[in-house]
Order: structure tokens, then sequence, then C-alpha cells
């Protein structure tokens, strides 16, 4: 074989290598050392969602009438309390605790097994929490940002947050069904909840990217200080009487672009 050739090669294989390796360098902002790779990543997660996801969503968004979808919504919503009980329980939040519980009680009884949002109609609003919120609540960091294949955002707390709830809160398993149920509701819930975003990416403006990142982040630290502002957070005394006011200047936008 011309030796030239596999010469040429070689020194094609090394840049390539070091290419990659050069993208894993970039970092522009602290919050965000991996972002070469999490770029990669994007683009890849797009490719799928545009090629898949979004247009599957789609369909069920122009067949499914609207109090279908908000009663499948609502229906995953309710399943999704016993994550927030728990993690209420660990935060040490028996207010949360008392209305998660309630919350499931309620809706699964007289909202026909979560179809009806009855108890938010009572007064008893979510609040909903995670173990990666837990985590934070207890003062572990965030780390570095990252983009997970196919789940999208997140940080190094969250993944390891994202392992334990899968691997113990479940919601799908909790009604103990057989495994072509368990997976067809699993896809109805993915589907539902690409759905809900599709109306959201109207607000998004800048580079995709960027504005996804700082969104996510954003939203992910005022869910763990429940909403308070930095400086009533640390200052809040036992009563937790005093809550911050909310000056994000993103406004509503996060709230529904929290999980894309």
């Amino acid at each position: 074989m011309d030796t030239h050739l596999i010469s040429r090669s070689r020194l094609l294989f090394v840049a390539i290598l070091l290419s990659f390796f050069a993208s894993l360098s970039v970092a522009e902002t602290p919050d965000d050392p991996w972002e070469g790779y999490n770029r990669a990543m994007f683009n890849f997660n797009s490719s799928v969602d545009s090629a898949l996801l979004k247009p599957i969503a789609k369909g069920y968004d122009k067949i499914v009438p609207n109090p279908v979808q908000k009663g499948v919504s609502n229906f995953f919503s309710n399943l999704g309390e016993i994550s927030n009980l728990t993690n209420n329980l660990l935060q040490g939040k028996p207010d949360g605790v008392a209305t998660s519980f309630f919350r499931f009680v309620i809706n699964s009884t007289a909202g026909w097994g979560g179809l009806f949002d009855v108890a938010t109609e009572l007064g008893l609003v979510e609040k909903e929490e995670d173990f990666g919120q837990t985590l934070g609540y207890w003062g572990v960091g965030a780390g570095p940002y990252v983009i997970l294949p196919f789940l999208g955002s997140s940080t190094v707390r969250d993944t390891g947050g994202l392992a334990v709830d899968y691997a113990n809160y479940d919601p799908v398993e909790i009604l103990a069904l057989g495994n072509k149920e368990e997976l067809g509701l699993t896809v109805l819930e993915i589907i539902d909840l690409r759905a809900s975003f599709l109306s959201a990416e109207s607000l998004i403006f800048g580079d995709r990217y960027t504005f996804i990142r700082d969104v996510y982040l954003q939203t992910r630290d005022r869910a763990i200080r429940d909403g308070k502002d930095k400086a009533s957070k640390k200052n809040e005394t036992s009563d937790d009487s005093r809550w911050g006011e909310e000056t994000d200047s993103w406004g509503d936008i996060d709230e529904e672009l929290n999980t894309i």
C-alpha cells in the first residue's frame, strides 16, 4: 500500500482527534465548561427531535382534542406526586409533604384516577420536587451544565438526581402493568410532554443553544430556592414568613422551557 497515503490518513486522523478535544475545551461560561461536547450533543438531539419526536408530537397535538391532552397531562402529573411527596419529605418540608399527599389522594379518587386536577381547584397547588432539587436544597453544587443524549439539558448534580428518581420513583411502574402496557404509557408520556412545548418554541430567540441553557439553569436555581430571591434565601428566619419577589428577566418563558 502507498506509504504516502497511509501517512496522510494518519495525519487526518490525528487532526480529527485534535479538533474533537479542542472543541471540548471551549468554555464561554463557568457553568458550561463542556460547551464543545454539549453543542455537538445538542445538535444530535435536535436532529433526532426534528426527524422523529416533533412530527409525532405535532400529529398528536393536531388530532387529540385539548381536553383529552389536558387529562393525559393531569394523569402523569398525578403519578408524579409520589416523587414530590418523597422529596418534600427529604427536604424537611411538612407543608409540601401534606400537599403532595392530599393532591394524590384527591385527584386519584375525585379526579377519576388523576384525569382531572380537582386538588388545584381546591387550592392545593402542586409543589413539584425531584432528587436533584433535594441535593441542591442541602447544598450540593450544580456542577457543570451537560446535555444528555435524548434527554436534553441537565447538570452533573441533576443527572445523579435523575438516576435516583428513575430508579425509585418511576411513576409508570406504580401502576404494576405488563411490559407492553408500561412501554405504551411511557411513550404516551414522552409524546404528551413534547407536545406541551410546541407553542413555547416561538419564544426562543438568538442562539438556540445558549437560550435553552440559560433558561434551564435559571429555572433550576429558582426551583431549588422555591421561588425566593437569593437575598431572602440567605437571610430567611425559621418562621419562613418572608418570600422574595421574582425579578427574573425571563418572566414566564423559563416556566415553559424548563425541561427542554
